[in-house]
């Protein structure tokens, strides 16, 4: 069954999530350890984060 033009809307989304991650991954690199520390906490209380749009794809 093909992909609904929505569907493929949000992958393309996805493709943009994962490319900002490798960059994160490849700057965080470049920050001191608090810095780094700092900047995970930050992203660890992001809203919403992975976990949550992970449950919502899977209708729960």
């Amino acid at each position: 069954m093909p992909l609904s033009g929505e569907a493929i809307r949000l992958m393309n989304y996805i493709d943009d999530v994962t490319v900002t991650l490798r960059r994160l991954l490849s700057l965080a690199q470049t920050l001191p350890p608090e810095e780094r520390k700092r900047v995970g906490e930050y992203l660890k209380n992001a809203q919403p984060n992975i976990n949550s749009v992970i449950q919502a794809l899977e209708g729960k």
